[in-house]
């Protein structure tokens, strides 16, 4: 479904992390991961391989007081071009468009909602190289206070057009490019987001069993914030790993 490097797809994730070693640990021993730890002219990055293939990053934290937390990286054939959509938009640029030697250009934003995201301008590195099995992201989704806000802030950066859904009982919105369903946008109703939460990208990795991956995290020290729950289109739990770091697992409908 997936290209890695199409300009608007969720092409990469990466997590910012207080203790690299104990995520690689954790990582690892859910999904089966293996980590490739890059030279210091990359301050330790860590790629993480499924069967060989890029699938997901690491890195240290840098920020005074930043949270562990997974980003999501949105391809685009010119990080500059975007960094100008996003300010038009009423977005904020958080770290303006640089190149990462010759692996790519990238930069991170903030939409008018307060989620970051970040973009990736492909180079040697094209992003992830495999989608939508076991180990591997299958879904993106923007959790937000404001729906039609958001919808109309994506739309006006990478062009993506929306099908409206519901999810329960609330609205959901698909984003799709040429027809292809791509990631999703969630609203934050009460009472089921506490109120503190900010907006946030989420991203879903995609299980064999959801209830087996999510006592195994559970295991390796992570948290379960919301247990194993039926959706239209498989089973997904919310997991918090050791460091705080907040992502979710789906398990396909076959």
């Amino acid at each position: 479904m997936n290209t890695a490097s199409t300009p608007g797809f969720p092409t990469w994730v990466d997590l910012g992390t207080a203790d690299l070693a104990g995520a690689t640990r954790f990582y690892a021993g859910l999904f089966g991961w293996t980590a490739d730890v890059a030279g210091e002219e990359f301050g330790g990055y860590t790629t993480f391989l499924l069967n060989g293939r890029p699938v997901a990053g690491a890195g240290p934290l840098y920020g005074e007081g930043q949270p562990t937390a997974w980003s999501t990286y949105i391809a685009t054939a010119n990080a500059d071009a975007i960094a100008e959509r996003v300010l038009a938009a009423g977005g904020k640029v958080l770290v303006p468009p640089f190149d990462v030697l010759d692996q790519g250009r990238m930069a991170a934003f903030l939409d008018p909602s307060g989620a970051p995201f970040s973009v990736w301008q492909a180079g040697t590195m094209r992003g992830a190289s495999i989608f939508d099995v076991p180990g591997t992201l299958t879904w993106n989704e923007l959790n937000t206070r404001d729906l039609d806000g958001s919808a109309g802030f994506y739309g006006a950066v990478f062009g993506w057009v929306f099908r409206h859904s519901t999810m329960g009982s609330q609205r959901y919105l698909v984003a799709k490019l040429n027809e292809i369903p791509i990631c999703g946008i969630q609203p934050m109703a009460a009472p089921d987001w506490p109120v503190d939460m900010p907006a946030h990208w989420m991203i879903y990795f995609a299980v064999q069993d959801c209830d087996r991956s999510a006592a195994h995290a559970h295991a390796l020290g992570g948290q379960v914030l919301r247990p194993p729950t039926n959706l239209s289109i498989g089973r997904y739990a919310v997991l918090e790993d050791p460091q705080g770091g907040m992502f979710a697992i789906l398990a396909p409908q076959h």
